[in-house]
């Protein structure tokens, strides 16, 4: 049995769909809430749905887990409220550890690149507590990330007791289906494929950065399958343990992607410039780029997929279609 924290969201329903494709029994821990977020599961039910709220009680009674996915999180990077973001980010990923560490299950939970905040430390997933001291997120939602990866870290120093498998990983920009209940953190494909679709351009931020043309911000933008992939290794690896990027290693610009998502809906390539919010002057990332070595080096070859390809199946296979969901 393997428990799927965030299984009814994005990556996780996605996981969800690999686990279930394969065999595996799975319980998924989500809110389902009433905008039809549970379309993601729709094709690929668990053996049961938790609540939240009911986690603790479902751990008291010692389910038969293999293993925890934990992918559920506030994850907005625009959140204000640092007790509930801090509880969930930090606290239950503690108590997710603790009780994985205690019953011999193994562990793998879900950090992110918006840990290294505007990239001015780099991007290397170096584990070394010295290494993270040095971050500094630009976001509530970073911060608690960055937060529970020093805690990992600590832990592992001061050599308490651990899961028998533990993995973090640093998702960089993910995109794909069943993303489509995320609001405004829905992905930039998704946006633009909408706007390119209503017969408009693409429309992307004007750089806020001297010296930055309009358009070449860019960001290491990762296919959702690529994630998967990456999970299902870690399942079928267990001597792997580490913290991780996970993006694809080669940061592309954003007109790259307006003009990917053009050709993958077969439109005439339009890209139009607006001014950037000011809710998010200082907190936006302008480039993010994940170096890959460490997880290759832990023995993933696996390739990734190119940004064209990745929105071509996106936009043909999904956004274009009846039915958009996995």
């Amino acid at each position: 049995m393997i428990l799927v924290t965030g299984g009814a969201g994005f990556i996780g329903s996605n996981l969800q769909a690999a686990l279930v494709q394969r065999g595996h029994e799975t319980v998924v821990v989500d809110w389902f809430g009433s905008d039809g977020k549970w379309r993601n599961l729709a094709k690929h039910p668990p053996a049961r749905v938790v609540a939240p709220g009911g986690l603790r009680d479902f751990l008291d009674g010692n389910p038969p887990l293999e293993m925890v996915f934990h992918l559920g999180a506030i994850s907005s990077t625009t959140a204000t409220d640092a007790d509930e973001t801090w509880a969930t980010n930090v606290e239950l990923s503690r108590a997710l550890w603790d009780w994985c560490a205690d019953r011999g299950v193994r562990f793998v939970y879900a950090s992110s690149a918006a840990t290294y905040g505007d990239g001015a430390m780099g991007f290397d997933d170096d584990p070394a507590l010295a290494a993270l001291e040095r971050l500094r997120p630009l976001n509530l939602y970073g911060w608690t990330k960055h937060a529970f990866d020093l805690l990992v870290t600590r832990t592992l120093a001061q050599a308490h007791k651990r899961p028998p498998q533990w993995a973090g990983l640093k998702f960089f920009n993910v995109y794909g289906p069943n993303e489509y209940h995320k609001g405004k953190m829905i992905s930039v494909v998704k946006v633009k494929y909408d706007e390119v679709a209503a017969g408009a351009p693409a429309r992307l931020f004007k750089s806020d950065q001297p010296g930055l043309p309009d358009g070449a911000q860019a960001r290491d933008f990762i296919w959702i399958g690529d994630i998967v992939d990456v999970l299902m290794w870690l399942l079928d690896t267990p001597a792997v343990n580490g913290l991780f990027n996970l993006g694809t290693g080669q940061a592309r610009t954003y007109r790259d992607l307006a003009h990917a998502v053009c050709d993958a809906a077969g439109q005439k390539r339009r890209v139009a410039f607006i001014d950037m919010p000011d809710s998010l002057r200082g907190q936006y990332q302008s480039f993010t780029q994940a170096p890959m070595d460490r997880l290759r080096g832990a023995g993933y070859a696996g390739q990734f997929t190119p940004l064209e390809e990745g929105i071509r199946r996106y936009v043909q296979n999904h956004l274009a279609t009846p039915d958009p969901f996995v």
